[in-house]
């Protein structure tokens, strides 16, 4: 079983609840977004074993924001024409927290990083970079496949020594402390939900790193922040595969000659379909990362040829 972690907005709830839909892949997104609308925190599970089906769930106060959630499950048919079934169960509030404490032990990522927990108290001194984060709020914490083939492919591309970064979707804001604090450049972290880039910015403060990361709302290629910055050196993009395939051209013509995509939030068995969409737009596959059943592309635009045309 897989699952994402998408985001949390408060570490207690007295009651809270968890609502789940089960559906296809080409419905994901749509009830991905519904969920995060009024749910705390969201996950995206393999409901069997042929990847063609997927459990969402979300975690949120009991009883809260039913009006919102009604409306949200009700754009998502009418946008994918495929009516789920919305459950329910109770959940305790104390009993889900310490899960996912439990479940958040240190993590070490690649030869570089460690992410690490509030709740473990103070980090040992050691080689590792160290990134902190609440547990209670944690999403891109380190443990889920796509997060840490992102990890390992910054640690790859560490070398070529990228000035201007982005992190598109940056959710927790994981992948951009990781490259600040590795590579000591700035990074413009953008998220379409703003309680992303409350937690992305409290992240980055926590970690010494806000003079370094800057965190935005923005809706994608179209935020201005990110259209004032480019072209870019490397990209970071964990989101999911059709998001990635839709915005091929963007990220294209956002990338400087030379310059990096770590592409993420697919996994292995779509592949072929996020790889086709970027080399139709020029960029060139120099390697897929494996955790699990989710894979990571590390993708190159050319560098620019005298007497010839980017």
């Amino acid at each position: 079983m897989s699952a994402q972690h998408l985001g949390s907005r408060r570490r207690h709830a007295l009651r809270l609840e968890t609502v789940h839909v089960t559906v296809p892949e080409a419905a994901v997104e749509a009830y991905e977004a519904a969920l995060a609308s009024v749910c705390g925190t969201v996950g995206i599970f393999e409901a069997d074993d042929t990847q063609t089906v997927w459990r969402i769930e979300g975690v949120k106060d009991e009883g809260a924001d039913e009006p919102a959630l009604a409306t949200a499950l009700a754009l998502a048919h009418a946008a994918t024409g495929i009516a789920a079934a919305l459950y329910r169960e109770p959940t305790e509030a104390e009993g889900w927290l310490s899960r996912t404490y439990s479940s958040f032990p240190e993590q070490h990522v690649g030869r570089r990083f460690a992410v690490r927990g509030t709740h473990l108290g103070p980090a040992p001194r050691g080689e590792r970079l160290t990134l902190v984060l609440d547990a209670g709020i944690a999403f891109g914490s380190g443990e889920h496949g796509s997060t840490r083939g992102c990890l390992r492919a910054l640690e790859i591309v560490a070398h070529r020594r990228p000035a201007r970064i982005l992190d598109l979707g940056a959710g927790s804001g994981i992948l951009a402390m990781a490259a600040a604090a590795l590579l000591h450049r700035p990074v413009l972290a953008v998220d379409i939900e703003p309680w992303s880039v409350r937690v992305a910015a409290q992240n980055a403060a926590m970690n010494r790193l806000h003079r370094l990361v800057a965190c935005r709302l923005g809706n994608g290629w179209r935020t201005p922040a990110i259209r004032a910055g480019a072209p870019y050196d490397l990209v970071f993009a964990n989101i999911l595969a059709r998001p990635l395939c839709r915005m091929a051209l963007s990220l294209a013509t956002s990338l400087a000659p030379g310059g990096t995509a770590i592409l993420a939030g697919l996994l292995g068995t779509q592949v072929r379909m996020v790889l086709a969409a970027h080399r139709r737009q020029g960029l060139v596959l120099e390697r897929v990362l494996r955790e699990g059943d989710w894979a990571t592309l590390i993708l190159r635009r050319r560098a620019r040829i005298p007497g010839h045309a980017a």
